[in-house]
């Protein structure tokens, strides 16, 4: 796949409470307190779409992590605001940038996710994506009753199902079902109309929605799995996919192997973008860079620390490992986090590092790509991996919000914008815009279109 040189990257902007360090909060900068407040996320959008941004993101669990209440005191609460909601109203204060929304397949049900979205699709212009996710917690489990959460391997045969559903209530209209007119009694055309009826494996819905079918086709679709599961779930529904990747060596073959496994859906490579995660410490000089790294890391809680690894391992109990000794190799595989399990332990194995050393170097982004240096030598390793086969862009995670994102806009984009990498100026109004992505038509216009070919044969 030889870059073109009209290519250009993509970037995402991830909200992640006041910033992606683990002590980001503690900052005497951070308002610790502005993730839940709507002017301070308003903010933290119009820096995103003023440096042209493809998208801003929303991550989100749905349940409150376990005790010790303590220890939870210690740490900032990383998703206060429920995303859709918190994106309906962004999208009334900005005008192109992408508004992509995590939503677990695992709780809601196929139907309300569906309406949703397409709502946001509506009230944004054509600008929403759906962040795809199977909940991996037991908290989470427990917030809707049950005691544990479902198997991996289950969690994915149900969401596969559930896209396809929610795909197809996305095409319950045709683009020009709605033809007003009055003279002949027809808010719709019933011929244009097309309810599902499913009766599935999972799931079993019948009906469609009522919200015309979206500005830009359907709200585009993204993942973050990186594991097997994921990967297929990945190359069969996915346009947009956020992975963690430590070294251009590892995005560049999970990048190629993604890309092969597209072919086997009747897919090309250029369908689905892939964004790794980038945390950018960013200085006018490499020490300002340096030390504004290190003050960050100085405020780490080593409770915290240990209790961030543990959650990525599926909650595995460390405490009977000494943390200034070598990371254990013999820890059991859990069912949540799995391609996050391996990417720690991968990690700590590569570099022989301890406890202690792992959680200080994913603290700052919780396994995603850490950079620390000036514009110019970040571009230059942003740029290697775009032209290499690692990556379609970024997923940029600040260390702190908003201080992390302005440094990186105010300084990162312009130099990418001076390669010729970025954009200067919007060029469309949708997020499949912005991404390149085609607006799929509708599959019944599809199938006439293919009927009337035939014909004439």
């Amino acid at each position: 796949m030889p870059s073109s040189p009209s290519r250009q990257l993509h970037l995402g902007a991830f909200f992640f409470g006041v910033g992606h360090h683990l002590a980001a909060w503690r900052d005497p900068r951070v308002d610790a307190g502005a993730a839940s407040r709507i002017a301070s996320l308003t903010q933290w959008a119009r820096i995103a779409e003023d440096a042209r941004f493809d998208a801003i993101f929303f991550a989100d669990n749905v349940g409150l992590p376990g005790g010790p209440d303590d220890v939870l005191a210690r740490n900032a609460l990383w998703y206060p605001m429920e995303p859709t909601l918190t994106l309906a109203a962004l999208s009334q204060a900005t005008t192109h940038i992408g508004l992509v929304a995590t939503v677990s397949s695992t709780y809601l049900p196929p139907y309300q996710l569906a309406r949703k979205f397409a709502t946001l699709d509506q009230l944004s212009g054509g600008r929403s994506g759906w962040n795809l996710v199977t909940s991996g917690s037991d908290f989470e489990a427990r917030s809707f009753g049950l005691t544990q959460q479902l198997p991996h391997a289950e969690r994915y045969a149900r969401a596969r199902e559930y896209v396809r559903i929610v795909q197809g209530l996305w095409d319950t209209w045709e683009d020009d079902a709605f033809v007003h007119d009055r003279g002949a009694n027809r808010f719709f055309d019933p011929a244009k109309l097309h309810r599902v009826d499913v009766d599935g494996a999972h799931y079993r819905v019948q009906g469609g929605l009522q919200t015309p079918r979206s500005p830009q086709g359907r709200p585009v679709v993204v993942q973050a799995g990186s594991s097997d599961d994921g990967q297929d779930l990945a190359a069969a529904t996915a346009e947009l996919v956020f992975t963690a990747q430590q070294t251009p060596e590892q995005a560049q073959a999970f990048y190629r192997g993604l890309k092969a496994r597209l072919a086997a859906h009747g897919r090309a490579p250029d369908s689905l973008k892939i964004l790794p995660g980038l945390s950018p410490f960013v200085g006018r000089s490499a020490q300002e860079a340096q030390e504004k790294f290190e003050q960050l890391q100085s405020l780490i809680d080593p409770v915290l620390g240990v209790g961030l690894l543990s959650t990525f391992l599926g909650n595995v109990d460390l405490s009977a490992y000494p943390v200034d000794g070598p990371f254990p190799q013999d820890l059991p595989v859990t069912e949540g986090w799995k391609s996050r399990q391996q990417l720690f332990a991968d990690l700590a194995r590569r570099e022989g590092l301890s406890i202690r050393q792992l959680y200080e170097r994913v603290a700052g982004a919780r396994g995603h790509w850490t950079v620390v240096g000036t514009p110019e030598s970040i571009a230059d390793q942003m740029e290697h991996w775009f032209h290499n086969e690692a990556a379609d862009g970024f997923n940029i995670l600040a260390p702190t919000l908003p201080h992390g994102l302005e440094d990186f806009a105010r300084l990162v984009v312009p130099e990418l914008q001076r390669r010729g990498l970025f954009r200067r100026e919007y060029a469309h109004r949708t997020l499949r815009g912005h991404l390149g992505l085609a607006r799929p038509a509708h599959p019944a216009a599809g199938a006439a279109s293919a009927a009337r070919v035939r014909a004439v044969a």
